[in-house]
């Protein structure tokens, strides 16, 4: 079966709000590639980017274009196998003996904070 415009409106896509430089703010949607708005106010930024993710779906639908449904942290099992040079596993390896943790609790600490991550 066809999944319609109504289908896609009624998903929980991932919204990124940011401050303008210019002042207002900018928004996106990472999921669906260019839909992206903004607004003076959180909620006008907010409002527009319903706005650009209708306009966004009705072009995919029209377009025969696939339209990627939001990601979830179901999507992901927690576990990342990383290639790395020997040197930077053991300068980690010190630094988490030095700061008395695991080894994964100092990368997930790094990566985290690395990104401004705060659950």
């Amino acid at each position: 079966m066809k999944k319609g415009l109504s289908y896609y409106l009624n998903l929980l896509y991932n919204i990124q709000l940011h401050p303008s430089p210019d002042g207002g703010y900018a928004v996106s949607i990472p999921e669906l590639p260019g839909c992206i708005s903004q607004g003076m106010t959180i909620e006008e930024a907010l409002s527009n980017i319903e706005d650009a993710k209708k306009c966004w779906i009705e072009s995919a639908l029209e377009d025969g274009v696939e339209i990627p449904e939001p990601t979830k942290d179901t999507d992901y099992s927690g576990k990342l196998v990383v290639r790395m040079p020997k040197s930077l596993h053991s300068a980690l390896a010190r630094r988490a003996k030095e700061e008395n943790v695991s080894l994964n609790q100092f990368i997930n600490y790094q990566l985290a904070r690395g990104i401004g991550f705060k659950k």
